[in-house]
């Protein structure tokens, strides 16, 4: 099976490099670095031959945040370390850029396509002691290669669904070899605790969402801004997908029955989709501005469209009402939702939609403290981001205190793991 997959994904490279190449035309792949992805004179190894490199490979923005907190804690104990985090996305890249800027010894690069060559060149290029793979990213023939030059391989904040364990079961004897490449598997939760040991893992333990850890020092508000948003009722919709929009303009129109000065702060996951809920607000007749970087709020706006990478902290610390997006489309109930546990340590009370299948665990967690709350159309939203305008929210101390201490035992517990492999 493994020789199928390689012959597959030799067919496919002419394909993919045509494809990453019209992606970077419109704006979706780096310009310039694309080509970290498809060749090897751009992998660019920088390491230092006296000191370890760990790799992290993260897929995007969700996952290079639950690391950084780990990251920091290894480079601040051990200074002997050198860090490559590799992602797949644009928007992870940018993100990396702002939290990085100031560390020499962490180095962000584009993961190649997985292919067997690429996968030797890359290893032979930055020679890394020890490799930890975050969350679903499996890529056989990187895991492969890693195995055969006997570098230590670590799956991290392990998830594994049960829509893709019954995938993987298709090819199970193929699994099971893919699988038994990491020396250890930390799951991310039970039910992927379960789901990778129906797979046979060698060394399994679970020890809890490596997302909990993440501690947001948001920047403020520029002072301006601030002040023009104090004058509004507002609330702030986050990592929206299409189909969502529609929802929010509705509730934010629904809101505004009863306070004319409502402000809708949305922040889509993909900004490239800006333009087109702006099209989408125009509709309603809706005074809309697309906000970018050091941009001033304008005084006359009621719909406020986030077009930055990295900024959503500093929106969950103004605004305490927050709906998570990703939970509202039917079409996705088997992969929804999207990362609440930034916002719930924010303080903010979080609402979302049916389908959060991805994040159920989290959410129950959330619920059961008071913190998050389903709704199921703009008419539930509505009533109550009203109700929270009527009443201020009055922050769960303690319940937040008992997420922060869950977060950094999770953290710790996750070094400890990961110091046997150095």
């Amino acid at each position: 099976m493994l020789q199928v997959y390689r012959y597959l994904t030799y067919f496919l490279f002419p394909l993919l490099v045509i494809l990453i190449y019209f992606r970077s035309i419109f704006n979706k792949e780096d310009k310039v670095r694309y080509k970290e992805k498809i060749w090897s004179s751009h992998f660019k190894a920088s390491k230092e031959n006296n000191k370890k490199l760990i790799w992290f490979h993260a897929a995007s923005i969700g996952e290079c945040l639950s690391i950084m907190p780990l990251i920091n804690e290894l480079n601040n104990k051990n200074k002997n370390l050198n860090f490559l985090i590799t992602t797949v996305t644009l928007s992870s890249s940018k993100l990396l850029k702002k939290r990085l800027f100031q560390h020499q010894n962490i180095v962000h690069r584009f993961f190649p396509l997985d292919l067997k060559n690429l996968a030797e060149k890359f290893l032979n290029s930055w020679r890394p002691d020890l490799v930890c793979f975050v969350d679903s990213e499996i890529w056989p023939n990187f895991l492969f290669k890693i195995k055969e030059k006997n570098i230590p391989l670590l799956l991290i904040n392990a998830r594994i669904t049960k829509k893709s364990l019954n995938k993987w079961k298709i090819f199970f004897n193929f699994a099971k070899k893919v699988f038994n490449n990491f020396d250890l598997c930390l799951a991310a939760s039970e039910e992927s605790k379960n789901n990778l040991n129906n797979l046979q893992v060698k060394d399994l333990k679970y020890i809890g969402n490596l997302k909990y850890s993440v501690q947001s020092n948001p920047d403020k508000l520029e002072e301006p801004n601030k002040n023009i948003l104090n004058n509004y009722k507002t609330w702030c919709a986050a990592s929206t997908h299409s189909g969502e929009e529609l929802t929010i303009l509705k509730t934010h129109i629904e809101i505004k029955k009863k306070y004319s000065n409502t402000l809708t702060i949305i922040v889509p996951r993909h900004i490239s989709r800006s333009f087109y809920i702006k099209k989408l607000s125009n509709k309603f007749n809706l005074s809309t501005q697309i906000l970018h970087d050091n941009d001033s709020i304008r005084s006359d706006i009621e719909v406020l469209i986030i077009n930055s990478f990295g900024v959503l902290p500093k929106y969950f610390n103004y605004c305490k009402n927050i709906f998570i997006g990703k939970s509202l489309i039917k079409e996705r109930k088997n992969q929804g939702g999207q990362n609440p546990i930034e916002a719930a340590k924010l303080g903010c009370k979080i609402f979302y939609g049916p389908y959060v299948y991805n994040f159920q665990e989290v959410y129950n967690l959330l619920n059961s403290y008071g913190i998050a709350e389903k709704v199921n159309n703009e008419q539930e939203l509505s009533q109550k981001i009203i109700e929270n305008f009527d009443n201020p929210i009055v922050e769960k101390k303690e319940e937040l205190n008992l997420l922060n201490s869950y977060g950094e035992k999770v953290l710790n517990e996750t070094i400890l793991e990961i110091r046997k492999y150095l």
